[in-house]
């Protein structure tokens, strides 16, 4: 007879105690230890050992089988990119972002495109299958639905593995995994204990049958997957769908990657029929720039592989209040404050009593200090009102001496840049010229903040010309 025993579970990080408790000491969360029941097993001398591989004695490496597996490519190139250039096939992918992005929109749009050579499961525990039909109907427009893509409604994992089975897909997806469940736990669906089993026993599925498997995951008030860490470790890919609701744009963003290099990023824009890709996001995020206005500066960044250049805009204004206001919109508000304070102490500019507000346009995120120097030149255009030259980028990361510091991929930086037809980048002093950098670009190369300043408004007050993708 299995003894029974109780036990709390954090919903928030996974922690466990033998009594309830109304606030976690682990994540410091309240109210999210929930009742689990437990029932110990007896432990027999035949109880099997799982395995990936069925087997588990040792071998020698080089007598493993290397498996050269080309990827399954994908159609869409975006989700291609932030997948290292295809599906691994046995992988396991994980799906977060809001409520309301796209996640949904997004995967059966891939599931559509894979469905004309691959077999398709689309597993739905939310959505019922007309619901879903309805919407494949509006993404697919007046083309034949694919007739390898299967739809079904269920929660349950067993009934869901035994489909599996049957159907015997190549590509399966899960939507999502919160709504699914173990029988023989006594835990609801999307708690800690039913999220990390049912993840798991996906992934021995994906890697015991080779087929690929993506999971959609809900996502907490504070932007991360819903359910415990752990669940990030079991899958080989997280990706984010982010972005504004109210922006067209979404971002799908590889947080981990064990297949392809992570921090990728992927560009599509929201439209009547689904998510449309963006094969050039630099002009998508220029194109409504207003020239020769201050306080806007051109900033590259980098996403994973791929430079993005995006407006940057600055605002300052006195203050009617005891306290300056800081608000930043799309960079880190730690950093605005950095820059803040060395433009105040360093280059000479009485930001005390004056308000600032910094946006990147496009509701794209900057996490990388590269665009420290487009933030500071956007902020101090508009303190001067005078425009930055509209030809010109601004590259660089700002220390607390003032002194400017070199980022990595400098080379495809310039590049991006000289592409849209920027005449001039500044940049700092450090870059070493040669092979590799473009000649169609000035560089002009500074050491301090003061001196790239000046450089960015040289001549300002005569409008130099827009670069050609803004003409």
């Amino acid at each position: 007879m299995p003894k029974t025993h109780t036990r709390y579970v954090c919903q928030e990080c996974g922690r466990v105690a033998a009594s309830y408790m109304g606030k976690c000491p682990q994540c410091g969360k309240f109210d999210t230890m929930v009742e689990e029941v437990i029932h110990d097993e007896p432990v027999t001398k035949t109880t099997a050992v799982r395995g990936l591989t069925g087997r588990s004695a040792p071998r020698s490496i080089g007598d493993i089988s290397a498996g050269d597996e080309d990827r399954i490519p994908v159609p869409i190139e975006e989700f291609a990119r932030v997948l290292g250039g295809g599906i691994v096939p046995g992988s396991i992918v994980l799906v977060g972002g809001d409520p309301g992005i796209g996640k949904s929109t997004l995967m059966l749009q891939m599931a559509m495109e894979m469905a004309t050579a691959k077999r398709v499961l689309y597993v739905s525990g939310e959505e019922s299958e007309r619901q879903i039909k309805m919407r494949a109907t509006r993404l697919n427009g007046k083309t034949e639905l694919p007739k390898n893509l299967l739809l079904v409604t269920e929660t349950n994992l067993e009934i869901i593995l035994n489909h599996i089975n049957e159907v015997k897909p190549e590509l399966l997806i899960v939507d999502s995994i919160q709504t699914v469940y173990l029988s023989s736990m006594d835990s609801s669906a999307g708690s800690v204990s039913q999220v990390r089993e049912c993840s798991s026993q996906l992934r021995e599925l994906a890697k015991t049958s080779g087929i690929s498997v993506f999971v959609i995951g809900h996502v907490t008030k504070e932007g991360t997957i819903a359910g415990p860490r752990v669940l990030e470790h079991i899958v080989d890919t997280v990706l984010y769908l982010e972005g504004d609701r109210f922006q067209a744009y979404r971002l799908l963003r590889s947080v981990k990657n064990r297949f392809g290099a992570t921090s990728e990023v992927g560009v599509f824009e929201m439209r009547e029929g689904g998510l449309v890709e963006v094969t050039n996001p630099s002009e998508a995020f220029l194109a409504e720039r207003m020239v020769n206005a201050a306080g806007s500066a051109i900033a590259v960044t980098m996403e994973g592989t791929r430079p993005i250049l995006v407006e940057i805009q600055g605002l300052t204004s006195p203050t009617q209040f005891g306290n300056a206001r800081r608000t930043a919109n799309g960079v880190d508000f730690n950093r605005l404050l950095l820059i803040s304070a060395v433009l105040t102490r360093r280059a000479g500019f009485k930001l005390g009593e004056q308000d600032i507000f910094v946006n990147v346009v496009g509701g794209i995120q900057i996490d990388e200090p590269a665009a420290d120097l487009a933030i500071a030149a956007a902020i101090a255009s508009s303190w001067k009102d005078i425009p930055v030259k509209a030809d010109a980028a601004l590259i660089g990361e700002i220390g607390l001496a003032g002194e400017l510091r070199m980022p990595s991929q400098m080379q495809a930086r310039l590049r991006e840049a000289q592409k849209l037809g920027f005449k001039t980048a500044i940049v700092p002093k450090a870059i070493r010229k040669g092979e590799g950098y473009p000649k169609g670009i000035e560089i002009v190369e500074a050491r301090s903040l003061d001196q790239a300043l000046n450089a960015a408004f040289a001549s300002s007050t005569k409008a130099p010309k827009a670069p050609p993708h803004m003409a």
